[in-house]
């Protein structure tokens, strides 16, 4: 052992106090940001908006704002702008700097230590943390505060003032307060740079439900897509909202608002005939995805009253087992907001809410409404009870089930499946498998595999949709079987054990069509259903197997989809090109942003011509004054459609269609639509043009495209390369065309159909090589918005699922029907 211990080598024999370093000021926070956002990845930067909101949201709790608005910017910085009483600007009494640069430079600065002259009651930011974070980990910050008659203005670089707290000017209306915060995430920290908009705005759609009256706009203005999250209902509208895809057993969502002393619990629930439950909670408006008091509160409180119902009323005869908070939760949708003075959460990133007197008064206000509730509605309750009633005898029947496929698998199936070829590796955390779409590809997969790591599980046709299948139906899909006997960690609940799980990379692997996408969706239906913490431990992935092969020379390329190649062909002619637009030469990214957004805006416009017309959109968009408003007015309407039918004379040659106009009232609704007859040599398409769709999201996402791209429309281009030459353009559509074609000169462009049009070197080298692959981690970001995208694509109600196409319909490319 001595001998041992002396080959070990030491860092340094020394340890005294000249050792010890003191991180000053937000030194700390650069050195160490994980410890304050949770990650410099996806999460983290996020995280960074969320805090600055978060401030605005306490506003708002406070009663002094009535207005966010979120702007993200071209070059991924962000603005927050509230209508709040606006950071304090006088100079602090012992830092003798302004309260504005105090919270922004200081950790634990802030007006909501609770107290005595707290300037809030109750918020989601405690910590005092967030602002400085923000700060400290931004390449800069510009604060704008509009208070007391003036606009003040300050700077800040990588957390540090560039000068003091200046005013810029008066205001015209001096009762006009507020602050707008923009701030631009440091590169030199964060590892992911672009700002997901769909995160946001699932975010913030969160908020306004969870703050009844607030209105919150998110605007993107690298895409122009723009929404407003504005609720009066509150929380009973968002249960509403989440079961929109479901079929609920009881009309009216349950609500229960109570208060006692500082802390307020508000609470809406309703069943589906769903067989999962969703449930979500939060603390001063600040979502808690950990669970914590709250929820157990809750769930003690609603175990406890419903079973106490039911006895009492003789609900239970015949029935052979007890009823369990799980039976009583099957199809349940519930929200549970608190807010309270002092939060107490499991670290800044607020995932847990740790409060212990919380659970009691959760418990106790909640458990007195619900009984009062269900004394009231006799009806609802019995239902209630029916529904938990039945999902006990599931339950029983699972465990039956269960039994009997254990017994089957070790008797029958002797530990594997079949058709399941094995890694060697043994220890998990290197074993990695592929749940692969066919036998073809899984035969490739099979002779391409590093057979020391990489498992390969082929599975015929499509598995079993879960989401509209009780437990025990499931466990008798053999597919299914299949993948619970290669996991190794059994499913269900007392059953699952993840620590004996085969592999720490799943991997779904099928071909870039439809088919492919849909057993891609069933499989996540079922891992998110039935082995959700698969997911939260980051097990799982998707393979990303190319859709196209460019090659040029000796020069190959594997790329993943559409988009992705027309950027790759847009990159490459622009790259080693002189270009100027109205004699200016612009960056390549600026050169290579305008021709993708001039891309995108041409083939949604091309895609409405399925039941559309596009030379009449493109009109309408880009040179009418056509409006929702227009439309009620039958003369001023008479005069546009005259000016467009002239139009389309002139170019009758051009576009060989005959357009003809007919203007008929609409009285359901108080206006006018438009009867349209386009006539070519081949058809005769007729359809109608209605106030619905001018002030539909996807007409103004069209203006908002074009919009993007209006000022270079006729623009004057040069382009210009030794090979090429000099070439000269007068239009971004003749330009951007150019560019295109200028990107495919002398390459073979192959497109992939499935994974089994790949030999398995080639399947090896693209998909399923380490050094090479790209892989998607499934992350549950969002639990609320995962369960809705779920039910809406998986479950029984079609109205919702048809909504879903129709507002992402245009959004698809290389359909195969």
């Amino acid at each position: 052992m001595e001998n041992q211990s002396e080959s070990i080598s030491k860092v340094g024999s020394k340890y005294e106090a000249s050792q010890i370093k003191v991180l000053e000021g937000l030194e700390a926070v650069r050195k160490r940001p994980g410890m304050y956002i949770g990650d410099t990845a996806f999460r983290g930067l996020h995280h960074c908006v969320y805090e600055i909101v978060d401030n605005a949201v306490d506003e708002a709790l406070a009663g002094y704002c009535s207005e966010i608005k979120v702007i993200i910017h071209v070059d991924n910085s962000v603005t927050v702008v509230d209508n709040g009483r606006g950071i304090p600007v006088d100079i602090h009494p012992v830092e003798k700097i302004s309260a504005a640069e105090l919270v922004y430079t200081k950790l634990h600065a802030g007006g909501k230590f609770n107290e005595e002259g707290s300037a809030y009651k109750v918020s989601g930011g405690l910590h005092g943390v967030g602002a400085a974070v923000v700060n400290a980990l931004s390449k800069w910050v510009k604060l704008e505060i509009k208070k007391s008659g003036k606009v003040h203005g300050l700077k800040f670089e990588r957390g540090v003032a560039t000068k003091p707290l200046e005013v810029l000017g008066d205001l015209k209306d001096e009762a006009e307060t507020g602050t707008a915060v923009t701030f631009k995430p440091d590169n030199e920290i964060f590892e992911i740079h672009e700002f997901n908009y769909d995160t946001l705005a699932n975010r913030f759609r969160e908020m306004a439900f969870l703050n009844k009256g607030l209105k919150i706009t998110l605007k993107d203005e690298r895409s122009e897509k723009k929404e407003t999250f504005h609720y009066e209902g509150g929380l009973v509208e968002f249960v509403e909202y989440l079961n929109r895809a479901k079929t609920v057993i009881h009309k009216k969502p349950i609500y229960v608002s109570e208060s006692r002393e500082d802390y307020e619990v508000e609470i809406s629930l309703q069943w589906t005939d769903s067989y999962s439950e969703v449930l979500s909670g939060y603390a001063n408006a600040i979502s808690t995805p950990g669970g914590g008091t709250h929820i157990s509160g809750f769930k003690t409180a609603l175990t406890r009253v419903l079973n106490a119902y039911a006895k009492e009323n003789n609900l239970l005869k015949g029935i052979k087992t007890n009823l369990t908070g799980d039976d009583m939760r099957e199809g349940l949708t519930a929200i549970i907001s608190i807010k309270l003075p002092e939060l107490q959460f499991e670290g800044q990133t607020k995932d847990k809410l740790g409060n212990s007197e919380v659970e009691g008064i959760v418990n106790s206000l909640v458990g007195e409404s619900l009984k009062k509730y269900f004394e009231e509605n006799p009806n609802t309750a019995k239902t209630i009870i029916r529904k938990s009633v039945d999902a006990a005898a599931a339950r029983e029947a699972a465990r039956r089930a269960r039994e009997l496929t254990r017994r089957k698998t070790a008797l029958e199936m002797g530990g594997l499946p079949g058709k399941m070829a094995d890694c060697q590796e043994k220890d998990p955390a290197k074993c990695e498998i592929y749940i692969v779409e066919g036998d073809s590809a899984g035969g490739s997969a099979k002779q391409g595999r590093d057979r020391k790591h990489q498992a390969v599980l082929p599975l015929k046709g499509k598995i079993l949709n879960v989401e509209k299948a009780r437990y025990d139906k499931m466990l008798a899909n053999n597919e299914i079987k299949m993948i619970v006997q290669a996991l190794g960690t059994g499913v269900g609940k007392g059953n699952f054990d993840i620590s004996r799980l085969r592999y720490h990379k799943i991997v779904i692997m099928t071909d870039a069509d439809v088919d492919g996408s849909h057993i891609r969706t069933l499989l996540l239906t079922l891992i998110y259903r039935q082995f959700p913490e698969l997911i939260e431990q980051g097990y799982v992935y998707i393979a990303q197997p190319p859709l196209y092969k460019y090659k040029k020379g000796k020069k190959e390329d594997y790329i993943k989809d559409e988009k992705a190649l027309e950027e790759f062909l847009v990159a490459n002619s622009v790259d080693g090109s002189a270009i100027k637009i109205d004699g200016e030469k612009p960056e390549d990214e600026a050169v290579i942003s305008l021709i993708k957004k001039y891309i995108s805006y041409k083939k949604t416009i091309t895609d409405y011509d399925i039941h559309f017309d596009s030379h009449l959109l493109k009109r309408l968009i880009e040179n009418t004054e056509l409006s929702s408003e227009l439309m009620k007015d039958k003369v001023a309407l008479q005069k546009e459609l005259d000016s467009l039918t002239e139009y389309f004379k002139s170019i009758e040659t051009e576009t060989l269609r005959n357009y003809s106009f007919v203007i008929e009232e609409d009285p359901a609704h108080n206006t006018n639509l438009v009867k349209i007859v386009v006539k070519t040599t081949a058809r005769t398409k007729k359809f109608k043009l209605n106030s619905y769709f001018l002030d539909s999201p996807e007409y103004a996402d069209l203006i908002n495209l074009f919009e993007g791209i209006k000022k270079f429309v006729s623009s004057k281009f040069i382009f210009e390369r030794e090979k090429v030459g000099s070439k000269e353009f007068d239009s971004l559509s003749d330009f951007a065309e150019f560019v295109l074609a200028d990107g495919k000169q002398g390459a073979y462009i192959q497109r992939y159909k499935g994974l089994g049009e790949m030999n398995p070197e080639q399947l090896w080298e693209t998909t399923m090589n380490p050094d090479n692959r790209t892989l998607l981690q499934v992350k549950i970001e969002d639990t609320i918005e995962a369960d809705q995208v779920f039910s809406v694509l998986m479950g029984d109600q079609v109205e919702p699922r048809r909504q879903f196409v129709e507002q992402n319909a245009l959004n698809v490319k290389n359909l195969d029907v």
